[in-house]
């Protein structure tokens, strides 16, 4: 099992594949995006640590997942969670939603923000991961040397990516700027971005958002989101990548007893894309997908008795 060493070196924008929809994106409308994403040749300091995904025996035995159009947009990804020490420890998943023991996956990531998974070879698995630090955004696949994607990310407040959420092959990200404003970023095969395209405003409203493939049976990732009042709501996908998600349907309430929510994907391979949420106490509960818009998630069941509180991010 290697380690991904995530030290700094330019990155090469050679090699770029996204199929579908990146064929129409224009150099023009890349070129006028407000935050460039491209390759810078040089960068302040080198993020230093180590990465690397759980055991592959956690993974989905081939054939265990559902043969549907969910199946095709929602990973079967472990479960990350960062200490203040900027440790990491993964959980893989048994196939019935709970989490296989811990293992220790990394370190050096205490001064990294917004760590987020992403399949970028349209596997169903994560390849490494996006996250933000000293305002730069970089990639860093498993095993391998991160790159440094490009500067400017320090005005936003959420970065994470929701699976594939433009119609293309690789995953792609959004990201909510001060203002409220959120953005969609399209993803290429190597973990480049393009241009960014206004999603809409009013997104501050929201203190928790996530999502990690389909959760409404119609083959399109979506988006959950919580409001202040503890109101859960899910936008729809569209599989546009300039208009990605239809308008909200509040779904859930009671939810503002929970301090994090995150989806990893099918933690359970049933094809529906799952949600874990974490207490004030530290027990961390899963919400199994149902396939269905108005109601997507089933009731909670615990995965964690505690202790889940001394992760400051999960991913």
């Amino acid at each position: 099992m290697f380690l991904l060493h995530l030290e700094y070196y330019v990155a090469k924008t050679s090699g770029l594949n996204r199929t579908g929809v990146l064929s129409r994106v224009t150099v023009a409308a890349i070129t006028a995006a407000l935050v460039g994403t491209t390759t810078a040749a040089v960068a302040a300091d080198a993020p230093q640590g180590s990465a690397r995904s759980v055991a592959a025996e956690s993974a989905p035995r081939a054939g265990a997942l559902a043969a549907t159009a969910s199946a095709a947009v929602t990973p079967t990804n472990a479960l990350y969670g960062v200490t203040g020490a900027g440790n990491i420890y993964g959980y893989g998943t048994n196939g019935d939603g709970s989490l296989t023991p811990a293992e220790k996956t990394g370190y050096g990531f205490q001064y990294k923000k917004f760590v987020t998974q992403t399949d970028l070879n349209n596997n169903g698995e994560s390849d490494g991961v996006w996250f933000v630090e000293n305002n730069r955004l970089y990639y860093g696949a498993w095993s391998q040397n991160s790159r440094d994607i490009g500067g400017g990310w320090g005005i936003y407040n959420r970065v994470f990516s929701a699976s594939n959420t433009g119609g293309g092959a690789a995953d792609d990200l959004l990201a909510r700027d001060s203002a409220g404003v959120l953005w969609h970023y399209l993803g290429y095969s190597n973990g480049n971005l393009t241009g960014r395209y206004q999603v809409g405003g009013g997104w501050q409203i929201y203190n928790q958002l996530t999502g990690k493939g389909d959760m409404t049976s119609d083959g399109k990732a979506d988006l959950i989101t919580r409001d202040t009042a503890g109101r859960l709501f899910l936008f729809k996908g569209t599989g546009d990548y300039k208009k990605p998600f239809a308008g909200r349907t509040q779904v859930g309430s009671g939810f503002q007893i929970y301090n994090y929510l995150l989806s990893v994907g099918d933690m359970n391979y049933d094809g529906n894309a799952d949600m874990v949420a974490r207490d004030g106490a530290g027990a961390l509960y899963l919400f199994k997908g149902t396939g269905n818009a108005a109601s997507p998630f089933y009731g909670r069941v615990k995965i964690g008795s505690g202790g889940w509180n001394g992760f400051r991010i999960m991913f």
